[in-house]
């Protein structure tokens, strides 16, 4: 349920900001390009000139292939006098959703044509004991901050998730506020969402508003009526942004040129189309969704271990949820075989969404099922 105050959420913003400045002596601000973390920037910014804390420590990882326009963006927010710059551009691997044989991008990788060049003043070197983007936060703040309270402030909002929704009300994190989450407990590393609950007309009416500088991308993507949730601005070839590149080539045809040298599969992917990569009718010659998934398992996991990874979960979400929820529970594996999803990715987010939570509150029994490192076979059924 949702308690509306007397307050608009500009102001609650402020104010949340305002408190994490008083609760730590090191905050860093954490930027993809896209428009809530500009939002968080340019708060962050204000509050710190009022309170005489410039510069503001700015955090960028940069997983190479990137827009152009977003790195644009993120250029005048690094080069702006009041920043002390914390881009990464160091090797770290991404997940390749495009290709069945050529599973990573290993970004920043010596020896390889990039993207484009690395910056003067960005960070070049991997010390941080981890080459996964999720673990690079607090992997960072460890060896950045090993004895200080810390914080990262980032742009997420709960209006794209019910998950984050109830994950970022449900329970305090630090003191009595919930809209964060714990990076490190011992060592007072937090990280904080003081927009958490602002609809994106709230975030592009501040910067419209306030005549924020934005990345110009998603004035393309506007005018190609890509509906508003679907503006993606960041990483393009994971299993959750491929249809980015269905607008690439014609909106940044260049950079698309470098993807399709620089990754397998970008050009198969991006030659497909929405409307065959990420199938929504059923092909005529397979009588049932099942069949369909079953022929793709078969012919497109090479892999053997993956292989029975996937059959592993689908026979255990099949058995939990295809009574109720039928064959959305079929598609989702559909989805998550074309997109190259061996780390579940989809799965998992299938099984946050509130209808599979209602299903599994509804079984006779509450288990864990833990088999092998799956992170799938370890959500609670």
């Amino acid at each position: 349920m949702k308690i509306y105050r007397n307050q608009n959420v500009f102001d609650a913003a402020i104010e949340r900001i305002n408190f994490i400045f008083d609760e730590f002596e090191n905050v860093v601000i954490g930027i993809s390009g896209g428009k809530d973390s500009t939002v968080i920037f340019n708060l962050a910014k204000k509050i710190a000139k009022e309170r005489n804390r410039l510069p503001l420590n700015v955090l960028f990882i940069d997983q190479e292939a990137e827009l152009e326009s977003v790195i644009s963006h993120v250029k005048t927010i690094m080069y702006d006098k009041d920043v002390n710059p914390l881009w990464f551009q160091m090797p770290i691997k991404i997940f390749n959703a495009t290709s069945i044989y050529d599973h990573w991008l290993m970004c920043w990788e010596p020896g390889k044509e990039w993207m484009r060049e690395r910056e003067e003043i960005s960070i070049k070197e991997n010390i941080f004991g981890t080459d996964r983007f999720a673990k690079l936060f607090g992997a960072i703040f460890e060896k950045k901050f090993p004895d200080k309270k810390s914080c990262y402030i980032s742009g997420v909002r709960t209006e794209e998730s019910p998950t984050r929704f109830i994950g970022l009300t449900s329970h305090a994190t630090y003191k009595y506020i919930t809209w964060g989450k714990i990076l490190n407990k011992k060592k007072e590393h937090y990280t904080f969402y003081p927009i958490y609950d602002w609809s994106i007309s709230d975030v592009w009416k501040s910067i419209f508003d306030n005549k924020w500088d934005y990345c110009k991308y998603y004035d393309s993507l506007y005018s190609y009526g890509v509906p508003p949730i679907k503006m993606r601005v960041s990483n393009v070839h994971h299993e959750t942004a491929i249809h980015s590149l269905f607008n690439i080539q014609e909106i940044e045809p260049e950079t698309y040129q470098k993807l399709t040298k620089r990754i397998q599969g970008i050009d198969m992917a991006g030659k497909f189309g929405i409307d065959d990569y990420f199938i929504r009718n059923l092909p005529f010659m397979f009588t049932t969704w099942k069949e369909y998934r079953d022929y793709l398992l078969e012919k497109l996991i090479t892999n053997e271990d993956w292989k029975k990874n996937f059959m592993s979960i689908f026979k255990r979400q099949e058995d939990i949820y295809y009574a109720e929820l039928g064959d959305s529970v079929i598609k989702t594996h559909v989805s998550s075989i074309l997109t190259n999803d061996w780390e579940h990715v989809k799965l998992l987010n299938f099984e946050r969404r509130p209808a599979a939570y209602v299903v599994r509150r509804n079984l006779p029994s509450m288990i864990y099922r833990k088999n092998g490192n799956n992170k799938a076979n370890k959500q609670v059924i």
